[in-house]
């Protein structure tokens, strides 16, 4: 975990790589964003490094494209960013998330000589004595692994995934960085507040750190697996243990087609809209009764079987979810199909853990108007993962915070839905959802349940009462002892502050260049030795000196609007 924010020594460690960040903002339009986040100490010695802007070009982009070309410029780490935050609607605007959807990690793949050493290092012991063969072609390729196929002693078929080499330190490296930027950017720009730019790298470190160790991949197909070890319409494939590690993960090869177009699958004398129906179901069940969830089903991680059996692959983005928030999934959704904002507010702010909003009668209208403008379409044609992410966006808007994986959740719906309208033009994905939604509600009403629930609150409430006279009679001492705290917080006044210390220092400023002014003048018109040609040196410099000062003022107000 990385989070020394500010060392000085890891600072300059990294300043080759500061400054190629500097660079490339300053080349897309951001060098709004290095002067207001104080970065320009990295390039001041070597302003040279800037690019001139071809202002002509980034005037005819949006700033949302040239966020994608910066991110996909600064290479693995920084478009792995982009593409987690693509799924977040909470954090990033639709239309950044429009181009984060189209971010590309076109990596060339690794030489085959790296893959055969990181392999045989990981698995101690000489390919040929794990594998009667090899393909050092890579079937696929990907920033942080690849794919080579081979076949174990015992002429099983599988799939190698190898770790791209030193992908671990160049991530350690960004990460480093990346706290260092959103640390500055919560300093100095105001807007970024609601972002907590540091929290979300934290929890995108969080989520970085598990893809890039196989063995929690490895985990993820077994707990898979297990869920839907007696369901015959989906296949798992096996992981073989004894040939992964962190690095190396070896799983069964799936020989399977594609679910990208129903041609492709009617070719293959398979049955399209079967197989967007089951692919629904799947997927619905993982996150209504599983609670654990593929979170990226595109048709390249989806592959047809014989007999219409659905196959998933690629674990390394998976989703979870609690039964309370299963249960308030649930609300939502049913609310969705019965249009009751009502019930859909109170759920959202019980999601919220019921933080302070200002108006939340004016959040109600909001999503009424949101469920009115699918009042009168059929409920086949409602897209539920968009709807989804549209009631997140509106929540977010009102400053509320609900949990990330919910944004997951809605994309694997979107996605799911997406491969659905492909395979099976009369696909409705509602008469999917409510079945599963309906049947989680019922089931709070299950005696057992019931008296379960009822058991666990009586046990809260019998310790909360034990507790009460202790917590209590500790208070009191406390404000007795005057070691009460209470923490209180100004809003709003730091650009006032920092405003009024710049005037103050401007003020401060001008005095000392006015005092050297009329003190040269008072020198000169003294006519106060050593003179040169007649003119006081001390007066003469002191004159240089405010023409010096007064030049980098108006230079510096000119450049930053501060000093």
């Amino acid at each position: 975990m990385v989070h020394r924010i500010g060392s000085l020594s890891r600072t300059y460690r990294h300043i080759t790589r500061y400054r190629e960040i500097i660079r490339v903002l300053v080349k897309h339009g951001f060098g709004d964003l290095v002067t207001r986040s104080n970065l320009e100490r990295y390039v001041d010695r070597g302003r040279k490094l800037l690019p001139g802007q071809d202002d002509r070009k980034i005037a005819s982009l949006s700033r949302w494209e040239r966020i994608r070309m910066v991110l996909e410029e600064l290479g693995p780490t920084f478009i792995k960013f982009g593409q987690i935050m693509s799924n977040r609607p909470d954090l990033v605007p639709q239309e950044l998330i429009a181009e984060l959807a189209k971010l590309q990690s076109d990596v060339p793949p690794f030489s085959d000589a790296e893959a055969r050493d990181l392999i045989e290092e990981e698995l101690d012991r000489p390919i040929s004595e794990i594998f009667a063969e090899y393909s050092p072609t890579p079937i696929a390729s990907a920033s942080i692994a690849q794919v080579h196929k081979a076949t174990l002693l015992n002429g099983e078929e599988v799939a190698i995934k190898v770790q791209r080499p030193g992908i671990e330190q160049i991530i350690k490296t960004d990460l480093e960085i990346m706290f260092d930027l959103a640390a500055l950017m919560e300093k100095h720009i105001q807007e970024m507040d609601i972002l907590h730019p540091v929290s979300v790298v934290v929890e995108f470190e969080r989520s970085i750190n598990k893809e890039i160790d196989f063995t929690i991949e490895a985990t993820s197909i077994e707990r898979f697996g297990r869920n839907f070890q007696d369901e015959t319409t989906i296949y798992v494939p096996k992981v073989y243990r004894d040939y992964s590690t962190s690095k190396v993960l070896t799983m069964e090869f799936i020989d399977g087609v594609k679910a990208s177009s129903a041609e492709v699958l009617i070719n293959a004398g398979l049955d399209p809209k079967l197989l967007a129906s089951r692919g629904a179901d799947l997927v619905l069940k993982q996150v209504f009764e599983h609670g654990f969830f593929h979170a990226d089903p595109h048709p390249g991680n989806m592959v047809a079987l014989p007999g219409n059996v659905v196959c998933f692959l690629d674990f390394g983005m998976m989703g979870g979810i609690s039964p309370a928030h299963r249960e308030a999934l649930s609300n939502i959704l049913v609310g969705i199909v019965n249009q009751d904002a009502a019930s859909i507010t109170k759920t959202v702010l019980k999601l919220a853990h019921n933080q302070y909003i200002e108006d939340a009668e004016q959040l109600e209208y909001e999503i009424y108007e949101l469920l009115e403008q699918y009042s009168y379409r059929s409920l086949k044609s409602v897209n539920m993962g968009v709807m989804l992410n549209q009631m997140v966006t509106l929540v977010v808007k009102h400053r509320l915070k609900i949990p990330p994986n919910f944004s997951l959740i809605s994309k694997a719906l979107i996605t799911i839905e997406g491969v659905g309208r492909v395979l099976d033009p009369d696909f409705d994905m509602v008469k999917h959802t409510e079945p599963f939604a309906k049947k989680l509600l019922s089931e709070r009403l299950n005696p057992l349940k019931l008296t379960k629930d009822f058991y666990l609150s009586a046990i809260d409430l019998s310790i909360l009462l034990r507790d009460l006279p202790a917590q209590t009679r500790e208070i009191l001492t406390q404000i007795k002892e005057g070691r009460t705290r209470i923490e209180f917080e100004h809003r709003g006044l730091d650009p006032m502050l920092k405003t009024h210390e710049r005037i103050s220092n401007r003020i401060s400023f001008s005095i000392v260049l006015s005092s050297l002014i009329v003190g040269s003048a008072l020198i000169m018109r003294a006519d106060i030795p050593p003179n040169v040609y007649g003119v006081p040196i001390i007066g003469a410099l002191g004159f240089v000196a405010a023409g010096v000062m007064g030049f980098w003022l108006l230079i510096s107000i000119l450049r930053h609007g501060k000093m």
